[in-house]
């Protein structure tokens, strides 16, 4: 009996939050810009990827799953599912990056910094 009371109020305070919390709607990007720090050379670069594509950027294997914007009523902010990989280490990185929070999920490698521009 109290194993069941605790699922009910369980699923309740689920569904209280699912009432209350705000819709977030997003818009599909076509593109993804990224710009990418070559760390030996100091220099850096912004390069525009198709989402579903693959690029090549020197020694990177660029690929963006996806790409998303915040509806333009909330505060702009910028998502991107991307794979990154070296043909000597295979896969360096995979995961959503934010454009407003870089430092979340950033790709950690020797030679590149990389971090999301836009969605276009």
């Amino acid at each position: 009996m109290f194993i069941m009371l605790k699922k009910i109020i369980f699923l309740f305070g689920v569904l209280y939050l699912f009432a209350v919390m705000p819709v977030m709607a997003y818009i599909d990007g076509n593109t993804a810009v990224v710009r990418i720090m070559n760390k030996a050379a100091g220099k850096t670069q912004s390069v525009k990827i198709p989402v579903g594509r693959s690029v090549e950027f020197e020694k990177l294997l660029i690929t963006v799953k996806s790409c998303k914007q915040t509806d333009p009523f909330q505060a702009e902010d910028f998502f991107a599912f991307i794979q990154v990989s070296t043909a000597a280490a295979g896969q360096i990185f995979g995961g959503w990056m934010s454009r407003n929070e870089p430092g979340d999920n950033p790709l950690q490698n020797a030679d590149y910094d990389l971090w999301l521009v836009r969605c276009e």
